[in-house]
């Protein structure tokens, strides 16, 4: 338990959930913005503008993938704090550096640093674990998807107002805003690791990407969890990477359009995941609750998948919106199979999980969208990836059925009469 002048309260844990907010922030301000300083950038080259868009977005997820696990393992060494304030104070650096690119080249280097400092998810994910007790952690693993979602429904809307000023402002803005979280973070953010439960060395081996997706595979529990953790990742990518296209091509939808059915979308998940999450899995339990938000998330994209008009396409929104309940859940499970010292470690795996994810979706789902608008002959097709992400979260259901935890509760520290993380 940690000394009471350095115990983690409602300060800190609000500081880890504005620091997410704010790195969902950042990115959901670039999206708006991003392609046309890319243009800019390159002469006005449509084609060459959208290579070097995708060629970013791939190296800021491999970036995610390689970085997440180190941090987390590095937090596990020397504790969280100093990892979530320096990967704060590297973000805003970083804004600067891209707020200044004179060239391509330095913009694709910002986006690449950009990757590294904001692979911090996984700290901060170990940080609530670390101070809450195991059968809380879904609730507050469901507060940190609400901070995700809450990014991304103001993010896109103000850089699209700052961007019409000018299109490097809203990287300036970013920049203000991650360095002065990294300095009120200084003041107030108590360490939530102490020195008796941190891993005696920092074994580089194990923190790299594949040396960390192996222990998840070593561990059968473990192992069953993080391919239902993939899956569920991966379902998440026809999104970002079709939703516009798609929803263009179906209903004609204007940017306006658009911007409005992205923000439901954000909005019901900050819904869901600030004041579902919690009294669901109180309720149904944590498995269950994966099934639950499954299901209900299968449903929602079976609805974005066949909806005729943008009208019934929003039927879908509230029934995707409840499958935020389930990534919660799913973590708070996978928390209580590994000991205190190694939850940063356990956090960087998913990470590294959702970036084999990201890297993937993008190819995946833009050719699902291509192949089943050429076999329809007709737009309706370019709802293919939808039902893709529906099936692929019916077979982590199905997938789930067949996961047996090794612990039938919280794990203990060796001499610790309480579970790691209860305060």
């Amino acid at each position: 338990m940690l000394p009471p002048q350095t115990r983690p309260g409602r300060a800190a844990f609000s500081f880890i959930f504005l620091t997410v907010a704010l790195d969902m922030l950042a990115l959901g301000i670039m999206i708006p913005v991003w392609p046309r300083l890319v243009m800019q950038l390159e002469g006005g080259d449509m084609a060459r503008a959208a290579f070097m868009t995708g060629v970013s977005g791939f190296l800021w997820a491999a970036m995610q993938f390689a970085f997440s696990p180190v941090l987390g393992a590095l937090s596990d060494r020397v504790g969280r704090r100093p990892v979530v304030l320096l990967s704060n104070l590297g973000l805003g650096l970083d804004y600067v550096l891209m707020a200044l690119a004179p060239t391509m080249g330095w913009l694709i280097l910002g986006r690449v640093l950009s990757g590294i400092t904001s692979a911090s998810f996984s700290t901060a994910s170990a940080y609530i674990a670390d101070v809450t007790p195991p059968e809380k952690r879904a609730g507050r693993f469901g507060l940190l998807g609400a901070a995700f979602g809450l990014g991304f429904v103001i993010g896109p809307a103000v850089g699209g107002v700052l961007g019409g000023i000018d299109v490097r402002l809203p990287f300036w803005v970013s920049a203000a805003l991650s360095l002065a979280n990294a300095a009120y973070g200084f003041f107030i953010l108590p360490e939530s690791l102490p020195p008796e439960r941190r891993a005696p060395r920092l074994d580089l081996r194990r923190a790299q990407p594949f040396a960390t997706l192996q222990r998840l595979l070593q561990a059968p529990a473990l192992k069953g969890f993080a391919v239902v953790a993939f899956v569920s990742a991966l379902a998440h990518e026809s999104l970002p990477h079709t939703f516009v296209l798609s929803s263009v091509a179906r209903y004609g939808w204007t940017e306006r359009d658009t911007g409005l059915g992205l923000m439901a979308v954000g909005i019901v998940s900050v819904i869901v995941s600030g004041g579902v999450v919690r009294p669901t899995v109180r309720r149904l339990g944590e498995r269950k609750a994966v099934y639950f938000g499954y299901v209900t998330g299968a449903l929602g994209f079976a609805v974005y998948a066949f909806a005729p008009t943008g009208a019934l396409f929003f039927v879908g929104v509230p029934f995707a919106g409840l499958w935020s309940v389930a990534g919660p859940a799913l973590q708070a499970l996978m928390s209580r199979e590994m000991p205190a010292d190694e939850q940063g470690s356990l956090q960087g795996a998913l990470a590294s999980l959702r970036g084999v994810a990201d890297m993937i979706g993008p190819l995946l789902f833009t050719r699902v969208m291509m192949a089943g608008a050429e076999a329809t002959g007709t737009p309706a097709g370019a709802g293919a990836p939808f039902l893709l992400s529906a099936v692929l979260l019916v077979a982590g259901c199905l997938l789930l059925a067949r996961v047996r935890p090794l612990t039938s509760g919280p794990v203990r520290a060796e001499g610790d009469p309480v579970s790691p993380g209860t305060t």
